[in-house]
């Protein structure tokens, strides 16, 4: 007989209640979006005015998950950058001259004196013996003790530096395996810290991939301009605390070999003269948020990780009494007097920040410091027109597909095409939901996707229903026609499916970009169509037979 358990029932609407209640937030979805967005600016301490009613424009105890919108129907912004890798050059170099300073002081009574020369090449260490320079050939076989392995494969075996003679001179520079390596590093560094820069800020489903050797193209949907996500991913918040050798109002002042000259960022006309090693840098950072100081004033707690903490705690126990620089972006943000051992690795950066300023601070410092410099080859930006365009024309699709599926279900089967119509619905219900629940983005290739399930989720139903008019020719009753119709077309549905959702899987794994979103709304549509064939439609059609008891069937 046509028996299912009760609990079987409760399962079934169970799932398709949950599905449908995940959709319900897209039947809305400026509404819920404005919700959204304005809970996300309070969580972050954003001034209330306005927000708290905004917030509230969809109950807190109502899924607010959303299907996002990708570039090609929101609009938004797209860039093609390219990361200047030789920058790392530099910063590699000369963060080694602490570490050969020390090597060749322990040294100076075999080499004697020595100082740090000025280069043309910025990616170069020159160290010139003054007292003996037929020594130089001895400096450099210990300045080679300082070489480690290249770390990667292509540059196994070999060492990150070369050190060579030069008349008096000794010169460092990286090798041509260690800088390829440093490529790779660089690139890939700066394509996580533009993800997590813009995931920070609140933007939906970014695409973010590597171009070629040095490239990184960056979609963002819903960002108003170009100009607007370069301002978001463009600034390289590089944060350091160097020593401060002297303060002066002379721009034009030579620093001296091993230091440099930066700007005030507050004072107007003030300089400092530092140390271009750096005690700690910003990578050491574990955390950093908007607070304020002792003085109500905005300001930024920052947190070290263990190696950052012992240094920094190191400086400060053996510096009482000495300024020290914090840097952001080559200008000093303050240069307060170390007033006492600071240990914890933690610490509160002040200046004359307004509370945005201080909360955007934090989120720069909190994703990390970009390892290069980015140019921008390509930007474009991209209006809501088109994609409204392409929503309502997928819109006219999908109902076009779902009014002639509907009506050749019922023309064809009667009562049970019905049951199979609101099947349908439920289908694309579904597909909503799980969208909005795995938070995917649906793009022009996604919504065909969609429409190509909606023409596809019948293919099971007309199985069945095939199968059972087949059935009642010899099937003893109707009750016994439907359950071998159910049992009978089974196997036909799983293989139909399976080669599909294989196709999907395949089209998931080898794609990108729109074309996994096509492979997700197709794979999403084909595990939903399965269900309401299986479950949804044959208890519709089980209850309908409790209730009718028919003696033959109109299939």
């Amino acid at each position: 007989m046509l028996q299912i358990e009760l609990w079987k029932r409760v399962v079934i609407w169970g799932l398709v209640a949950l599905g449908l209640l995940l959709a319900l937030p897209n039947a809305f979805y400026t509404r819920v979006e404005t919700s959204n967005d304005a809970r996300t600016a309070l969580e972050t301490g954003a001034s209330a005015g306005g927000l708290e009613e905004q917030a509230g424009l969809w109950p807190s105890f109502l899924p607010s998950g959303l299907v996002n919108l990708g570039l090609d129907l929101r609009g938004g912004a797209h860039l093609l950058a390219e990361v200047q890798v030789s920058d790392v050059y530099e910063t590699r170099i000369k963060a080694m001259w602490p570490e050969v300073l020390t090597l060749l002081r322990e040294e100076r009574g075999r080499i004697g004196t020595f100082r740090l020369q000025e280069s043309d090449a910025a990616d170069e260490l020159r160290i010139r013996l003054n007292e003996k320079p037929d020594m130089a050939a001895e400096a450099a076989a210990l300045v080679r003790g300082l070489s480690r392995p290249v770390v990667s494969l292509t540059g196994a075996g070999a060492s990150d530096i070369e050190v060579t003679v030069e008349g008096a001179d000794v010169v460092i520079r990286l090798s041509e395996a260690e800088r390829l390596a440093m490529d790779q590093r660089t690139v890939a560094q700066a394509l996580e810290i533009i993800r997590r820069r813009i995931d920070e800020v609140g933007t939906r489903e970014p695409t973010i991939q590597r171009q070629g050797a040095d490239r990184i193209l960056i979609q963002v949907p819903g960002i108003g301009s170009a100009a607007e996500l370069k301002e978001i991913i463009g600034t390289t918040a590089q944060l350091t605390f160097q020593p401060v050798v002297t303060r002066t109002t002379n721009g034009d002042m030579p620093p001296g070999p091993g230091n440099e000259l930066l700007p005030s960022m507050d004072e107007e006309g003030v300089f400092y003269i530092l140390e271009q090693a750096a005690v700690v840098t910003g990578e050491e950072l574990v955390d950093a948020q908007p607070a304020f100081d002792q003085n109500g004033r905005p300001a930024v707690n920052f947190r070290f990780d263990p190696t950052g903490a012992r240094r920094f705690g190191n400086y400060t126990a053996e510096n009482i009494g000495s300024p020290f620089a914090i840097v952001l972006d080559n200008e000093v943000i303050s240069a307060p007097v170390i007033q006492s051992h600071i240990p914890g690795g933690s610490g509160i950066i002040t200046g004359n920040f307004t509370v945005e300023e201080s909360t955007n601070l934090a989120v720069l410092l909190r994703a990390g410091a970009l390892p290069a410099g980015l140019e921008f080859l390509e930007e474009r930006t991209i209006g809501p027109e088109l994609g409204a365009d392409s929503i309502e024309a997928g819109k006219i699709a999908c109902i076009v597909a779902g009014v002639a599926v509907l009506v050749f279900m019922f023309l064809s089967y009667g009562t049970f095409g019905v049951f199979a119509n609101i099947a349908l619905l439920v289908n694309v219900g579904l597909i909503f939901g799980l969208l909005s629940l795995i938070g995917a983005t649906l793009t022009l290739p996604g919504i065909a996707g969609i429409v190509l399930t909606i023409g596809m989720a019948v293919d099971a139903n007309v199985l069945v229903f095939e199968r059972i008019r087949e059935e009642t020719k010899t099937a003893r009753g109707p009750a016994r026609a439907i359950e071998l119709g159910y049992e009978k077309a089974m196997s036909a549905i799983i293989d139909a499916n399976i080669t599909t959702f294989i196709t999907a899987v395949i089209l998931y794994v080898m794609g990108s970009g729109p074309v996994r979103g096509f492979a997700i709304t197709l794979g999403l549509g084909i595990l939903t169509s399965v269900f309401t064939a299986f479950f949804v439609t044959r208890l519709l059609v089980a209850m309908w037979f409790e209730r009718r008891r028919p003696k033959t069937l109109e299939v």
